[in-house]
């Protein structure tokens, strides 16, 4: 695992509370923040949107421990426990952030990686497909043992095959908690229905329309 890089982002107390200064502190580039667990209680504070977007877009994303400085209650080594965003802009509006307690394990959810090119793909004459059906892991570890991502080789996987959750190598100190049942890759095989021709229906001739006679008179003789 890459050695992390230590963060440190500085906040501010929320004395206000309510939407309208939220939306005040929206308008000067802040998020409002909620800080709990670990030793102490739950804080409000906020926090610059540009250091934490930074955090989010990094390559462990909301799995990224950092440390909060906030103005007045002190440092403390955090992470993203949960965030609220801008259904349209796509702009954090809100984040709880968790305290990281020294030897505490936490539950997180890590992206798996496929690497390598299944032997389904490259070889045989049945054009298989690679389809990743499981993008993330659930696993329990200590804050600083997060992997970034979890590594699966599908490179000996052949048609019809299937990578589990049990087949992941990860370390002793990382437990899976996801189902080790659920599949996470398989080979598939798309096979191209055969289009069948449409059928055109001859034309049935219309039936002779007969005329009407010519009317008779009230005697029976047609005038």
């Amino acid at each position: 695992m890459a050695e992390r890089e230590e963060i440190t982002v500085r906040a501010q107390l929320r004395s206000a509370r309510g939407k309208n200064d939220a939306r005040r502190l929206r308008s000067q580039g802040l998020v409002p923040l909620t800080i709990y667990g670990g030793e102490g209680g739950a804080v409000s504070a906020a926090a610059p949107l540009a250091e934490l977007a930074s955090i989010l877009r990094s390559e462990s994303g909301h799995n990224t421990i950092f440390t909060l400085d906030v103005e007045g209650a002190g440092a403390s080594e955090v992470m993203f426990h949960d965030r609220q965003l801008d259904p349209v802009r796509g702009r954090l509006v809100h984040a709880d952030l968790r305290r990281l307690v020294l030897g505490q394990q936490i539950e997180v959810t890590v992206h798996i990686v496929l690497d390598g090119e299944p032997v389904g793909v490259t070889e045989g004459e049945e054009g298989g497909i690679l389809e990743q059906l499981l993008r993330e892991v659930q696993i329990r570890c200590s804050p600083r043992d997060i992997p970034d991502a979890i590594h699966a080789d599908v490179s000996n996987l052949g048609v019809h095959e299937v990578l589990h959750v049990s087949d992941l190598q990860v370390g002793d100190d990382i437990e899976i908690m996801t189902d080790p049942e659920t599949a996470i890759a398989t080979v598939a095989v798309v096979r191209e229905e055969p289009v069948e021709e449409p059928v055109v229906e001859e034309p049935t001739s219309e039936p002779e329309v007969i005329g009407k006679g010519k009317k008779e008179d009230e005697g029976g003789e047609s005038k």
